[in-house]
């Protein structure tokens, strides 16, 4: 499970919670003893509508929290699309790169990427980093979105990352806008079918959730629950009823 952890003024549920980084450092501290096992950290926020920065900026927020992370022997992923981000991070420590743009922005990410240790969070998405509405139109969008991945899996690994340390994730809320959401965890199954791997499912609060319940960290455990034994990870904000909601899960299908 990855607890995420915005460091950002401006993320669409937490934004400016955790933006000194004691207050972060804490935070992620919290996650890891709420039951997550990765810390995702976050400089840039891209919900729709949300200001791209650049790359030293980011990087601004993020060192502090990677270092005190890293030096505390807690795993971190870095959510970032930027290329000198992702090698600044890898060199701090960081243990994955989790990019929502999957290479599209900065291709240079696949590079550095391959020349290190880490694993690659490949997402899927379209247009720019901040993605919209009006990208979210298929024909097919289980069948559209697996093959706008292959062509992305095809550079990643064509850049040099092993296929071993790619894990792939289809982009809830990116490019994908009501039941749209709700039809790729319906037919999640048919995606991973045709790209077998580690699948990492970012369902947390994410705006189709409020059509069935108010409560959306509530609804995000439910849905983790549901994808026990189905996907590599979860991406959640709430660790502890996420945990709780996995364990049920375990039990259940022991």
């Amino acid at each position: 499970m990855l607890g995420i952890l915005n460091v950002t003024p401006d993320s669409f549920s937490d934004g400016g919670k955790w933006d000194t980084a004691d207050r972060a450092l804490a935070r992620g501290r919290q996650l890891i003893a709420d039951g997550a096992t990765i810390v995702d950290v976050g400089g840039e926020s891209t919900r729709p509508g949300a200001e791209s920065i650049g790359a030293d900026a980011e990087w601004a927020r993020i060192e502090p929290v990677l270092a005190g992370l890293v030096s505390d022997g807690i795993t971190v992923s870095v959510d970032t699309y930027h290329a000198r981000t992702a090698a600044r991070a890898i060199a701090a420590g960081a243990a994955i790169i989790n990019d929502v743009t999957g290479g599209r922005i900065e291709p240079d990410i696949h590079r550095v990427v391959a020349d290190s240790g880490a694993d690659y969070v490949l997402q899927h998405s379209r247009g720019g980093a901040v993605t919209t509405n009006e990208t979210a139109v298929y024909d097919d969008i289980i069948a559209d979105i697996a093959d706008e991945m292959t062509v992305a899996i095809e550079r990643a690994t064509a850049a040099g990352i092993d296929p071993a340390r790619l894990i792939l994730d289809p982009g809830l809320g990116f490019s994908k806008v009501g039941d749209q959401d709700w039809e790729v965890l319906g037919r999640l199954d048919e995606l991973t079918e045709r790209l077998p791997g580690r699948w990492l499912i970012g369902h947390s609060r994410k705006r189709f959730l409020a059509a069935v319940d108010a409560d959306r960290d509530q609804s995000t455990a439910t849905v983790s629950a549901l994808l026990h034994g189905r996907v590599w990870g979860v991406r959640v904000h709430e660790a502890r009823m996420t945990a709780a909601a996995l364990e049920i899960a375990r039990r259940i299908h022991a």
